[in-house]
């Protein structure tokens, strides 16, 4: 049997991203948050969605932005010590009747209360790290600095593919509109894009159902069976389309 190629991903740091977030992650051998590009207001690299009894709500991780408008994603720091204690309360208030909320309740406050860096990246990384061990997710995480690089915004992830070696880039779906897919055709390596369509509904509070929402909503609501409503651990739908039926 052939040797599956290697896959690696390069997503920019996220706050307790969506369910497909974390399908990325595990169907690379390897992740690489990309906490160099520029940070980006307004956006999923400090804030996400819940579910709550008015509705979805956001939780945004307050930072300091003046004089940082063009700063790359890693030097970003949060403004307010505070903002664990608030998004905890905020979490236990709205998910009071989820299911598994009291079998989560300790890494929770482990996040929340015990983080003791004030750079946005590092506190992403915490959360991604601890998430990932939750839902059994092996893949190894890196970071982009700590790799040459180069300019251009493919050159850029496909120098970091090359030095990873990788002979697979896995990217969201997005990336499409930019990507320079012949360079990497040129050194060897397929693109491949993951498709989000077609998740599965699970038990979810506060109908109508919401599919864009933190993954902290899977793991509340069902717990250990967050798996079987995920598209990356071989239920339903595949994440990736296999290179032979693009």
């Amino acid at each position: 049997m052939a040797e599956r190629p290697r896959t690696v991903a390069i997503v920019q740091s996220c706050y307790i991203p969506w369910k497909g977030y974390f399908d990325l992650m595990h169907s690379a051998d390897l992740f690489v948050i990309y906490d160099d590009v520029q940070y980006t207001r307004r956006d999923w690299r400090n804030r996400n969605r819940i579910k709550t009894r008015d509705g979805v709500q956001w939780l945004t991780i307050p930072v300091e932005v003046k004089g940082h408008y063009h700063s790359p994603i890693r030097e970003i720091r949060v403004s307010d010590a505070d903002w664990g204690a608030r998004h905890l309360a905020r979490l236990r208030h709205a998910y009071a009747r989820a299911p598994f909320l009291d079998a989560y309740a300790s890494a929770l406050e482990d996040l929340y209360l015990k983080t003791d860096t004030t750079l946005l990246s590092e506190i992403n990384y915490r959360f991604l790290s601890t998430l990932a061990r939750l839902l059994s997710i092996p893949t190894p995480l890196t970071w982009s600095h700590d790799y040459r690089l180069v300019e251009g915004r493919t050159e850029r992830l496909l120098d970091l593919c090359l030095q990873t070696g990788a002979r697979r880039y896995l990217s969201g779906p997005s990336a499409r509109a930019y990507l320079d897919e012949g360079l990497f055709k040129r050194e060897g390596i397929d693109v491949v894009y993951a498709d989000y369509s077609g998740y599965p509904e699970y038990p979810q509070l506060f109908p109508p159902f919401d599919h864009g929402v933190s993954i902290l909503d899977l793991l509340l609501n069902v717990g250990p069976d967050a798996p079987r409503y995920m598209k990356s651990f071989g239920h339903g739908c595949p994440l990736v389309t296999s290179d032979a039926e693009r």
